[in-house]
């Protein structure tokens, strides 16, 4: 009986790791089909050439343009299965640095993209002379910036500037991606909050999503913007997982699986 025990937890662990090299191999197919995308043509100027800022960022970049392409199909592979999906044109992705308060921002429509890149924030970064902390923190901000260029925008529920639901559906969905693609550090999760707060508190609850609900997750609730109008959170989880979910409840749910609430 001790032997079939341990042939049967063999293989257990067997179809487990099979489970789990499927899943990575299907991640990498996923990212390969993006290769050859046209993300759009990437213009790139330097607004605050000679400022410490301009200086870090050229030092650990040194080709802005291959750099934003590379991020931009980082995006569309955590946003969609394949270049087939019906995704948000974007014909040209104009990148400045600006020597500027904030952080970062995207503007533009109709295809084509401004994002501006604070040197200051750059400056802030190399605080501790650290160029790979800058790195990390860049690539992590261009990732966030760049979901909104590409993502799907709900319908029937107003618009960024005059609706809560869609704001913070923008705003989740973009720091979802950057939690996805590896953007933020081990300590970056905001703890408690509403779904509805949007930006890393919407972000890390949809990736949960993703980890423990449907491996497919993001894609769907990216693509739910049109398929589930008009766009509400608990809409588009019953859509994606079923009627018997509610979003509360799997807010609830999370709360306590990442130990914010204790039962």
């Amino acid at each position: 009986m001790k032997r079939m025990r341990n042939i049967s937890i063999l293989s257990a662990m067997l179809l487990l790791a099979a489970a789990g090299c499927a899943s990575g191999q299907k991640a990498d197919n996923r990212a390969d089909v993006w290769k050859d995308y046209n993300v759009g043509k990437v213009i790139f100027v330097d607004k605050a050439a000679g400022t410490a800022g301009s200086e870090i960022y050229h030092s650990i970049i040194d080709d802005p343009d291959s750099y934003i392409q590379e991020q931009a199909r980082t995006v569309l592979s955590i946003l969609y299965d394949s270049p087939a999906d019906s995704i948000t044109a974007v014909n040209e992705i104009y990148y400045s640095l600006e020597d500027t308060d904030g952080i970062s921002a995207k503007g533009g429509g109709n295809g084509f993209v401004s994002i501006f890149y604070s040197t200051r924030h750059v400056e802030k970064s190399f605080a501790d002379c650290d160029t790979a902390k800058v790195l990390f923190e860049t690539r992590g901000v261009l990732l966030h910036e760049l979901t909104h260029a590409y993502q799907l925008e709900p319908q029937g529920v107003g618009t960024y500037g005059t609706n809560r639901v869609f704001w913070a559906f923008i705003e989740g969905m973009a720091d979802a991606v950057r939690v996805a693609g590896g953007g933020f550090g081990p300590d970056a999760r905001p703890k408690g909050g509403n779904y509805m707060d949007g930006y890393r508190t919407t972000g890390y609850f949809l990736v949960w999503l993703r980890d423990n609900k449907d491996p497919e997750f993001l894609v769907k609730f990216n693509r739910s913007a049109l398929e589930v109008v008009p766009w509400s959170f608990d809409g588009a989880v019953k859509h994606i997982l079923g009627e018997e979910y509610d979003i509360d409840s799997l807010w609830q749910e999370y709360q306590v699986a990442v130990g914010d609430i204790k039962l």
